[in-house]
């Protein structure tokens, strides 16, 4: 973890600084005094050679401190704190929907192979792979929101509700407070950019699912076990699927990194308040130390989040375990 951490932190830091545009210009106006300018370049400390920025950067990020916003002089850590929130709501719920429907679609495609079923679901996947977000995101929002009116187009809760935000996960302080139209409010805006950033992880691990899941079943431990007369469920379920959970597992780890960094494009056209839009609004600023906090931020989860992943190998295969 920490060698990749540490190369995250040089790339990120490289990119930004090396992006065209001056941010003391855009914090300050074109018409800004050649005073004001040097103050500001002086308190940023972007007068000193990069090399010297960059450990001094370091130092801050070891300690917690990501810098503060040029544009709202507000610190990174409470932009963070306060956006990121939405991101996990939406990541979770995009991530459940996408294993929950995936697996399920790769098992019965493994199950019956060759079936209607079986070719029918994974053209669907190969199209919901191959489908932009952005385009799918519109025309979700024309169907079930604009024409039928459904769901809500943007934002997490409508601004007619009150809700005690405790967490800032908006669906976790409304089960807290007990306030169940909020809760329904949120599940309603929550839907739609769900749905959307769902759509490429659960192509993925539907498709994972079925090529797993057929290799496990040519074992010959799956014979036995159906020589044995086991029902072709239970062969399938208990003796089949955990042995083939590993890539799936795999990828499902790899696709919340994803999801945190393809949320950008979701946020944006759902007006969804979280981190990807604070990374492009502060892209457009060249607000650098908002664009690398954030960044930041996503790859820790990423790597804590495969780290995690590798760890279950061991629980889910006893070979792995006691090697």
């Amino acid at each position: 973890m920490v060698p990749v951490f540490f190369g995250v932190l040089v790339v990120v830091f490289a990119i930004a600084h090396l992006t065209p545009g001056d941010p003391v210009l855009i914090a300050l106006g074109e018409h800004a005094s050649p005073d004001a300018i040097d103050r500001l370049r002086e308190e940023l400390r972007l007068n000193d050679p990069l090399p010297v920025q960059f450990i001094g950067y370091m130092g801050q990020v070891l300690r917690g401190d990501l810098g503060r916003s040029i544009q709202s002089n507000e610190r990174v850590v409470i932009d963070l704190a306060t956006k990121f929130p939405a991101t996990i709501e939406l990541t979770v719920a995009a991530m459940a929907i996408a294993s929950f429907v995936g697996i399920i679609t790769g098992l019965i495609a493994a199950a019956r192979q060759n079936s209607w079923f079986d070719g029918t679901s994974m053209l669907v996947a190969l199209f919901g792979f191959s489908m932009p977000i952005f385009w799918l995101g519109i025309m979700l929002i024309l169907l079930f929101a604009a024409y039928l009116d459904w769901f809500p187009i943007s934002g997490r809760l409508d601004f007619t509700i009150e809700l005690a935000r405790r967490t800032n996960f908006y669906l976790v302080d409304a089960v807290l407070s007990g306030n169940w139209a909020a809760a329904g409010n949120v599940l309603r805006h929550l839907v739609l950019p769900a749905v959307t950033l769902s759509t490429v992880p659960l192509a993925i691990i539907a498709r994972m699912t079925r090529s797993s899941l057929l290799e496990v079943l040519r074992q010959d431990y799956v014979r036995t076990a159906r020589a044995k007369g086991l029902a072709e469920q239970r062969v399938v379920t208990r003796h089949a699927l955990r042995n083939a959970a590993i890539p799936i597992i795999t990828v499902i780890g790899l696709n919340v990194g994803s999801l945190l960094g393809g949320a950008i494009l979701t946020e944006t056209i759902f007006a969804w308040p979280g981190v990807g839009r604070l990374v492009v609004d502060a892209i457009f600023a060249r607000d650098y130390p908002v664009v690398q906090g954030a960044v930041l931020v996503i790859a820790l989860v990423f790597v804590v989040v495969n780290l995690v992943v590798d760890l279950a190998y061991a629980y889910l295969d006893p070979r792995i375990r006691y090697g």
